[in-house]
């Protein structure tokens, strides 16, 4: 969507409500410790610790058996990616048959972009086969192939290091958050095309003849960050594995080295930068896509709070020039 031209779409309010309800849960959460003692035994205070709790930070919870009912197991993360993998890697098939082929859109997925963009596509008009190529002349397709295929990437890569680097415990995180998972990385893929379908006015051009500066910035940034994140979940995984490889054991231990000298979780900021750099790769012009970083900016910062506050807890000698997820800021 261009920054001229801003209308409350469907998927604009969905970003929008998903951003505002992390901010408030990193706000609720901030000033949770300055309650009165009485309400940590609230079940309203009880159960949302345990939604915005994973992992680690869940352990030390102190919930009712019947909250235990809905515990997915945490190494159940590779799922999200798997999910992600296949059907990110099914819209970018479509979406080059689309630019390439000059391929209608399934009915399913252009009802779909039509209920969250309000944009009617031509192809839900019924218009001529010719109406196509003025269609294929207005749209951004560079910026969404190299968003499609960075998403596409990017989830690959989280799913082998989730399957072959990360060392998981008996960690758990909350059903909802599970299932709130697998629909994220749908609703991504879907966000992409939303930017496409209703970022217009591009004059006719060739794909090569569309990449400017931004976009090259935007995949240096992505390489970067994903080289950042990687390092990371080495550098976690090294802490239960021993020089061989092998698992010695499942305790929790101070990270160190990389950018864990300066943030606690710098794995978060990565996954941040990863999004910034695909608003780079739109050019900067997709205001969805913006909504989507702001999502998840706040998401990120409640995570990685949530675990800076337990190493403080936890160790006595943690360093305390570390911030949690952003270097010097947060």
């Amino acid at each position: 969507m261009m920054w001229s031209s801003v209308d409350f779409s469907a998927i604009n309010a969905l970003w929008s409500f998903l951003a505002l309800f992390f901010l408030v849960a990193f706000c609720a959460y901030k000033i949770s410790p300055l309650l009165p003692r009485r309400f940590e035994a609230c079940r309203v205070y009880i159960l949302f610790q345990d939604l915005i709790r994973y992992g680690k930070t869940k352990q030390s919870l102190k919930r009712d058996d019947w909250l235990r009912v809905f515990d997915i197991p945490k190494r159940w993360f590779w799922h999200f990616y798997a999910i992600s993998v296949g059907w990110n890697g099914l819209l970018l098939v479509l979406y080059l048959n689309f630019i390439i082929q000059h391929q209608a859109y399934p009915l399913w997925l252009t009802g779909m972009l039509d209920i969250l963009t309000g944009v009617p596509g031509n192809d839900s008009q019924g218009r001529l086969k010719e109406n196509w190529v003025l269609l294929l002349s207005l749209v951004p397709q560079l910026s969404t192939v190299l968003v499609q295929l960075l998403l596409w990437v990017h989830s690959f890569r989280r799913l082998l290091e989730c399957l072959f680097v990360s060392v998981f415990s008996y960690g758990a995180m909350h059903l909802v958050q599970y299932m709130f998972g697998l629909g994220y990385y749908i609703m991504l893929g879907l966000t992409v095309l939303c930017c496409d379908r209703m970022e217009k006015g591009l004059k006719s051009s060739t794909l090569l003849t569309q990449l400017d500066w931004r976009q090259i910035a935007g995949f240096v940034l992505f390489i970067w960050a994903s080289l950042l994140q990687h390092q990371s979940m080495v550098l976690l995984a090294r802490l239960r594995t021993g020089k061989s490889g092998a698992v010695e054991t499942l305790a929790h231990r101070v990270p160190k080295g990389g950018l864990f000298e300066l943030v606690s979780c710098p794995h978060y900021f990565a996954e941040l930068l990863i999004y910034v750099s695909f608003s780079f790769v739109f050019r900067g012009l997709c205001l969805t896509w913006w909504l989507v970083v702001l999502y998840v900016l706040f998401n990120q910062a409640l995570a990685g709070q949530l675990c800076h506050d337990l190493y403080i807890s936890k160790y006595k000698s943690y360093p305390s020039h570390r911030r949690a997820f952003i270097p010097f800021v947060l």
